[in-house]
């Protein structure tokens, strides 16, 4: 509990940061302070950059492509920060600029006549993305338990249907709310919490269907 209580505080902390830094990017560019905008944006970009990559891997599987995704999110959300408005974190913007950024790279896959083969939900170092969520705070003993025991859910994730699959990894793996969740993918908060709760239900189902080893 301490650690979810300080991991906690430190996603405030860093909403906090962002918003100060948006503020000020903002001001600087009304004010055509391009370099101290592009400065105060290099904050941003150092906070979010993980776990971005680890998002955008997620759809196109490709570490490569993965981080050209992520540098075109960035530069589209700085090119475009006017239209950022304080109603939601700069992270929950940013991250449906990526989505879409992903998905313009899928599409145009299809257009050049190859197909999406979806793999394990692998990171560049080999790590799920469930699998390498961080554990901070806990003893090797209790961390090396958590590890494995994600294991066994990304094995059952990778059993679910596209969107409840991301919308349990945005919602249970990166905190969002459903309200965020539904900011990033369009969907109503309602749909989100239906999804999230057909996605828990079924791995509920699944990792029972195992040894009892492991349950949500």
């Amino acid at each position: 509990m301490k650690g979810v209580a300080r991991a906690g505080r430190a996603a405030e902390a860093g909403r906090e940061a962002d918003a100060q830094a948006a503020t000020a990017i903002k001001g600087a560019l009304a004010a055509a302070r391009a370099d101290e905008a592009r400065e105060r944006f290099a904050e941003l970009v150092t906070r979010h950059q993980r776990r971005a990559s680890r998002i955008a891997y997620y759809y196109l599987r490709d570490a490569a492509e993965a981080d050209e995704a992520v540098q075109d999110a960035f530069v589209r959300a700085f090119t475009h920060f006017d239209g950022f408005r304080d109603e939601l974190p700069f992270e929950v913007w940013f991250t449906r600029i990526l989505v879409n950024a992903c998905l313009d790279r899928i599409k145009a896959r299809a257009r050049r006549g190859r197909w999406f083969q979806p793999v394990a939900d692998r990171d560049a170092n080999g790590a799920g993305v469930v699998e390498a969520a961080p554990a901070e705070g806990l003893s090797p003993e209790d961390a090396l338990l958590g590890r494995e025991r994600r294991r066994w859910i990304a094995a059952a994730l990778r059993q679910l249907p596209d969107r409840q699959r991301l919308v349990f990894l945005l919602s249970q793996v990166e905190g969002y709310s459903s309200r965020e969740v539904g900011a990033v993918t369009g969907l109503s908060e309602s749909t989100v919490r239906v999804h999230l709760f057909r996605a828990v239900h079924k791995l509920r189902r699944l990792l029972g269907d195992g040894d009892g080893r492991c349950s949500l």
